[in-house]
């Protein structure tokens, strides 16, 4: 690490004791890594992964699979017939408390882990799996819906490895060795390892979009679909790159992910259809839990932030926001232009971050564009900005999902 002159150490040392407040609701978040080099699984692991991932046996009671909610025809992602923003598991009751993510593109996402460099004031939670981070690597993940009692609801590793024996038997033992179905908890894993060989597949990593075309030089943005992606640079208008971030510069699609991989307080408004949220003293606190979980110092300061998701073919999502409050791209896009300065247009009982708890309203981003507007004064962008950018964000679909009937695509 590079030592500081004591001169700039007390000169830090008074900045954080000015700026501290501020700071710390706006993370400073490091220069995108290298992508990820292409995984090394074996064509038949993918194709087990993909076996696994589209059947709807390995539920309780059978009849959900992974692409329940993670539908093709929605770019793998979906709520599984849900209409309350959230996803609908395997039993007629159980609806989760979140919004379902895509899962393409997750090859690229790093493990968990907290970046620090010589001069960050404070560590900064980076990379992991689900809207939390809970999970450090994409086969942890993998395994999380297929014991979740909303989701899958598999009791335990050993009533899925039955299931797993009775279907796959000898491609999981001629992948994982004979004695794969002695211990459960080891089925297990070896499934998880199979889905991620799958999820992060050439399949899994398309990057066909109008968008990919540009960039590369075979393909044209119009002069709208321009002007939106000016406004998602522009630091002073839509500002969406500081967190959504890609490198237009670069023909290598890689590069240009739409997510820095961390997490923001942006407090999206509470989604009343939510059966939990029926409670007024229930909340989903996002990252803190893990941050508790994983005894990291401190962990109530992220409490209300949720990880950044990908953009990359977000005009087919059924719904937005980690608690799915929002059933348009348009609205979505509205609500981070005038959050700010109209906060009635979004939370309509009077209360500003009604989603967060009171205690750590605090933690909620203010300070950047276009969140930092007084309440009243003009927003940052104007109508016809955002249909500019939701246009933009259009040419982020792939080329294979353009064409499907889907009910997601809202105008």
């Amino acid at each position: 690490m590079r030592l500081l002159a004591p001169k700039r150490i007390l000169g830090l040392l008074l900045l954080l004791a000015v700026l501290s407040p501020v700071l710390a609701a706006t993370p400073l978040y490091p220069e995108m890594p290298a992508p990820a080099a292409k995984p090394d699984d074996s064509p038949i692991l993918v194709a087990l992964g993909r076996k696994l991932f589209f059947d709807t046996r390995l539920s309780e009671p059978r009849g959900t699979s992974c692409a329940s909610c993670h539908a093709p025809a929605q770019a793998f992602s979906g709520n599984h017939g849900s209409r309350i923003g959230v996803a609908l598991g395997s039993r007629p009751a159980s609806l989760g408390t979140r919004n379902t993510p895509s899962v393409l593109y997750l090859r690229y996402t790093p493990p968990r882990f907290f970046y620090q460099d010589d001069d960050a004031l404070a560590p900064i939670p980076f990379g992991g799996f689900f809207w939390d981070g809970r999970a450090d690597t994409l086969a942890e993940q993998a395994q999380g819906p297929l014991f979740n009692p909303l989701e899958m609801n598999n009791r335990n590793p050993r009533q899925l490895a039955r299931k797993l024996a009775q279907a796959y038997a000898s491609d999981m033992r001629t992948q994982f060795g004979a004695a794969i179905f002695e211990r459960p908890e080891q089925a297990s894993q070896a499934a998880g390892r199979a889905l991620q060989a799958f999820l992060r597949s050439d399949e899994m990593t398309p990057f066909s979009s109008k968008y990919d075309d540009y960039i590369r030089g075979t393909g044209k943005l119009d002069e709208i679909e321009l002007r939106g992606l000016r406004l998602f640079k522009d630091p002073d208008k839509g500002n969406c790159a500081s967190c959504h971030k890609f490198n237009d510069k670069s023909a290598n699609p890689a590069r240009s992910m739409f997510t820095d991989f961390g997490y923001d307080a942006v407090a999206a408004p509470r989604n009343r259809r939510i059966a939990e949220n029926r409670n007024p003293g229930f909340y989903d606190v996002g990252l803190c839990k893990t941050a508790a979980d994983l005894k990291w110092p401190d962990s109530s300061q992220w409490c209300g932030y949720f990880k950044t998701p990908s953009l990359r073919n977000v005009a087919l999502r059924e719904s937005y926001m980690h608690n799915g409050v929002f059933t348009s791209l348009r609205d979505a896009v509205a609500f981070y232009a005038t959050r700010a300065t109209n906060p009635g247009d979004w939370y309509k009982i009077g209360v500003k971050f009604d989603d967060v708890p009171a205690a750590y309203r605090e933690n909620v981003n203010i300070n950047s564009v276009p969140y930092n507007r007084r309440e009243g004064s003009t927003p940052a962008l104007s109508d016809s900005d955002v249909d500019d950018l939701v246009a933009f964000l259009k040419t982020l679909t792939d080329a294979q999902f353009v064409k499907l009937p889907t009910q997601s695509v809202r105008k």
